[in-house]
């Protein structure tokens, strides 16, 4: 694990690069320690349904939910979230500077023991 989950509102379809921002969030998770590069996944969910502060139709967001499993240190989660949070920030820097856009993250840690897990794709990566 991790699981990158982005919901964004469906009016930024057409200013945003979902795909950049997915592979963008994916490569600076890769550069983390704490995040093993098999468990990696990162998926966009558009959100056709919302309604923001003033109601402003031109208003958009991008929530940024990552969920790993528990156990480690604060200090190393703090670091990973500031981290995934700066590199969203700058992807974004140009939308947000001519869309009202809010960007928002939250890590919360996964108990092990009520998420059973199995795969291949360890088996499957070049060394």
């Amino acid at each position: 694990m991790p699981h990158f989950q982005i919901d964004y509102s469906g009016n930024l379809e057409e200013v945003v690069d979902m795909a950049g921002l997915c592979e963008h969030i994916r490569a600076t998770a890769s550069q983390i320690e704490t995040f093993p590069m098999a468990g990696i996944r990162v998926r966009a969910v558009r959100v056709d349904h919302y309604a923001i502060a003033n109601g402003n139709p031109k208003h958009g967001f991008i929530d940024i939910s990552i969920r790993l499993r528990a156990g480690r240190p604060d200090d190393v989660k703090k670091d990973a979230t500031t981290r995934i949070f700066e590199a969203a920030k700058a992807f974004l820097a140009p939308v947000m500077a001519s869309h009202p856009v809010a960007l928002s993250l939250e890590m919360r840690d996964i108990d092990p023991a009520l998420s059973p897990k199995t795969g291949t794709i360890r088996d499957h990566l070049e060394s």
